[in-house]
């Protein structure tokens, strides 16, 4: 019900607020492309000073009716604001204008559900939409009184309107419990992956940073991306092979914008959950973009909301190829750890080092060193070489063979107890000094 759109491009009149608060306003050239997403045939741009927002219209009346002269002139039908409005104001507009008045939150739910694939996704959208749905069913149902009465058909006298809000909140009841079961898959699965040691790596980051595109180059896939905002909705999960480490799952997810609506960080939650809860960030930041200090700040406010804004990060800056004389690097702290790495996803200069830095911060307890194996560990030598961590391997004298093995701490140790040893005995007892 909630994802029947228009068909076609609708025309519509863009109004920009143009604030002197740098924190609250928002970025046209940003919005524009928004509208663009959405499929919206932009006919007129206004930026309109907002010093005096007001109740009413948020906007002054003599503004007001120059919009709606426009409307009649361009036929316009639809007015998209690049602000929040509230449901009176909605209300308000649209009664000026004579058609349809849509917010930045509805602009960006509505982008949401065109891009939504799986079902989670679409359940997700739903919710955000019943949420942003339930506060203007007035606007609907106004011209309707209580439920006639008579034989057979008296009753509590439920008006439409009270009734709409009731089969709402049943429908809310319901995806959230619908969510919550999907919530619960997802921490089962990330059960396992701990349980089997694998390290998870998402990538965050501003809408069209280029996070799918860099997903793709990674794993070799083939997740739908493109030059547009919110083209990658639903989480796509890989597993991706690093050398000196082993296995690792990586985590492709929603791109954050400015001033995300609640109402979709609530909503997306179970998805957002899947970045909350690794064991590393890649915050792809596209390089090429004037505003890209702000769009930082932006995506650390969202990771603040879901609990990540503690976890380790490592700053991805992408689009290289659009940049002159700036080369493919790994800049590190001052303890030599890397903190950002400098690339192109699209011509693949700069992926080796992606890599690299992903497996120093992930193998920061990486065991490195020449293990003495008498051949009746045969069956553990066999595993080292299963899992790519022997990087050379000679024979003593007796027979035994040495191996220079580099391996994750955590995995040789349940590689050492899987064979009934005790880890620590064995490292002292088979470590070459």
């Amino acid at each position: 019900m909630f994802f029947e759109r228009h068909e076609g491009g609708e025309r519509a009149i863009l109004v920009h607020l143009d604030s002197q608060n740098t924190e609250a306003s928002e970025d046209p050239q940003e919005f524009k492309e928004l509208a663009l997403s959405a499929g919206a045939d932009t006919v007129a741009f206004f930026s309109v000073p907002n010093s005096r927002p007001t109740a009413k219209f948020l906007i002054g009346s003599g503004k007001v009716e120059e919009l709606r002269d426009q409307v009649h002139a361009h036929e316009a039908d639809l007015v998209i604001f690049n602000h929040v409005l509230t449901p009176s104001q909605e209300r308000n507009l649209e009664r000026v204008f004579e058609c349809r008045v849509l917010d930045r939150t509805g602009l960006i739910l509505d982008i949401f559900a065109q891009r939504a694939r799986t079902h989670e996704g679409k359940l997700q959208v739903e919710l955000a939409q019943l949420d942003h749905m339930s506060t203007r069913l007035v606007r609907g149902w106004t011209h309707l009184e209580r439920q006639k009465g008579g034989i057979g058909l008296r009753g509590p006298g439920e008006t439409q309107l009270e009734t709409d809000r009731r089969l709402l909140r049943v429908r809310i009841r319901q995806i959230k419990q619908k969510l919550d079961k999907v919530r619960s898959q997802r921490e089962q699965a990330r059960r396992g992956r701990k349980r089997a040691d694998i390290p998870s790596v998402s990538l965050v980051g501003y809408t069209n940073a280029g996070k799918s595109t860099l997903f793709n180059a990674l794993t070799e896939s083939d997740v739908y991306a493109a030059d547009q905002l919110f083209a990658t909705l639903d989480p796509t999960l890989r597993r991706l092979q690093l050398d000196d480490l082993g296995p690792v799952v990586l985590a492709d997810t929603v791109g954050f914008i400015r001033h995300l609506p609640h109402k979709l960080v609530e909503a997306f939650r179970a998805t957002l959950e899947e970045s909350s809860n690794s064991d590393l960030l890649l915050h792809v930041i596209d390089a090429h973009e004037p505003e890209r200090t702000a769009q930082i700040e932006q995506v650390l406010d969202v990771l603040g909301e879901i609990g990540a804004q503690d976890l380790p990060i490592l700053e991805v800056y992408n689009k290289l190829d659009l940049l002159d004389g700036v080369e493919p690097q790994i800049q590190r702290d001052a303890n030599g750890r890397p903190e950002r790495v400098w690339l192109s996803a699209r011509d693949g200069r700069g992926l080796p080092l992606l890599k690299q830095a992903v497996a120093e911060l992930l193998g920061d307890d990486l065991f490195v060193a020449t293990l003495q194996l008498p051949q009746e560990l045969a069956r553990l030598r066999a595993q080292f070489f299963e899992l790519g961590a022997v990087q050379q391997e000679s024979y003593a004298d007796d027979g035994s063979s040495l191996l220079q093995v580099r391996i994750p701490r955590v995995e040789l140790n349940r590689l050492v107890s899987r064979e009934g040893l005790q880890p620590l005995e064995f490292i002292e007892q088979h470590t070459l000094q």
